[in-house]
């Protein structure tokens, strides 16, 4: 199983609305990628968004499927809608990592 994570680093005078992110843009991404092959998808908000203590990530979300390829076919069929709705929460530009995951407990 693989997880794709979106991070959106913290950076100052950047703008992230994360009620929009968590209550309109990952439904989306759900209705978006659940004909193919999404398992599941969970995300985190940085509780320290200011200071010495700021997380690097503002918020990160989680989208795991079974392969790589059935990502990157989703990805290419319908991607673009997701991109396309970036813009309505944040002005970061997001980092993307692919991991191979595994649940240990």
């Amino acid at each position: 199983m693989i997880r794709i994570s979106i991070m959106y680093p913290n950076i100052v005078d950047k703008h992230f609305n994360f009620d929009y992110y968590r209550d309109q843009h990952m439904p989306l991404v759900i209705k978006t990628y659940q004909d193919y092959g999404l398992i599941g998808v969970e995300i985190d908000e940085a509780n320290v968004k200011s200071g010495p203590q700021a997380g690097p990530y503002l918020a990160i979300g989680y989208m795991m499927f079974d392969s790589v390829k059935q990502f990157m076919q989703a990805y290419k069929a319908v991607g673009g809608r997701l991109v396309k709705d970036i813009p309505n929460f944040t002005d970061i530009e997001p980092k993307v990592q692919i991991s191979e995951f595994s649940r240990l407990f």
